[in-house]
């Protein structure tokens, strides 16, 4: 665990937020913070309101009540197509990837909140959107590199299989350079295999590119694997947090998953 987890201001602080749709309330009152290099699992069954809450960061959802703040300011009136510039990456649990393209050009997507060109630079081909592009590409390179792509850089990613075509989608939210990274149901699909590879490849993540990990999975023990820290929900609102140790012995988060009366 990175040694700044813990010390100063959390990365991100979520307080106190409420998301309902129409009757149906998916978030209730809840808090909690997340803290610069860590990688904290967000746990709960379903219903739990794991995703509505990462759809709150994105700015997918309106949050009618609390604040949602990212190094000391609110997100809450971010516009959704600023949120990737702000230092937020995400991954998805259907993945959003364009399928006839390569995957150099789907990780090139990812960098597009990074450019600095301009659109009169980049229609007019200005020499800083040229400088701007050559940047672009050469960190598409180098991401691929890292996370083992480099050899299917110019492959259509619907020709992929589904573990590497996990592995661009990471690539595309790296893409942006961010500071926290948001990974939904990352281990879904993946053989025990591909787990294991998949755990190596989110540490490396987060000491390799100095990114705080957000990461809502229902694969139980992955995330108690490779989280330094964890958070339980259920029926929208929190529940208990701790240690991986702490939350595999804790009352409320066993009876939530198995039921009244359940026991160790």
């Amino acid at each position: 665990m990175s040694t700044s987890q813990g010390s100063g201001a959390p990365l991100l602080s979520i307080r106190g937020v409420h998301v309902s749709f129409g009757s149906v309330v998916a978030l209730k009152n809840v808090s909690f913070d997340v803290h610069r290099g860590e990688i904290l699992g967000l746990i709960g069954p379903n219903g739990a309101g794991k995703t509505t809450l990462f759809n709150g960061l994105s700015r997918l959802v309106n949050v009618q009540k609390g604040d949602i703040q990212f190094e000391g300011k609110s997100l809450l009136t971010v516009p959704r197509s600023a949120i990737a510039r702000r230092g937020i990456g995400r991954t998805f649990q259907n993945l959003a990837l364009f399928q006839t393209m390569s995957v150099t050009n789907n990780v090139l997507v990812g960098a597009h909140s990074r450019g600095y060109g301009g659109f009169m630079a980049d229609a007019l081909r200005m020499r800083s959107a040229l400088r701007d592009d050559r940047g672009k590409r050469e960190r598409c390179r180098q991401l691929l590199e890292r996370l083992e792509l480099g050899h299917v850089a110019e492959v259509p990613v619907g020709l992929l299989p589904f573990a590497v075509k996990k592995r661009v989608e990471l690539a595309r939210a790296l893409a942006g350079e961010p500071k926290l990274l948001l990974l939904d149901e990352p281990a879904g699909g993946l053989s025990h295999e591909e787990l294991d590879r998949l755990g190596e490849t989110i540490r490396q993540i987060r000491d390799g590119f100095d990114v705080t990990v957000l990461m809502v999975e229902h694969h139980l023990n992955f995330v108690m694997r490779i989280s330094d820290r964890v958070v339980a929900l259920n029926f929208g609102e929190f529940l208990a947090s701790g240690s991986p140790a702490e939350m595999q012995r804790h009352p409320k988060v066993i009876e939530a998953y198995l039921g009244p009366g359940a026991r160790t």
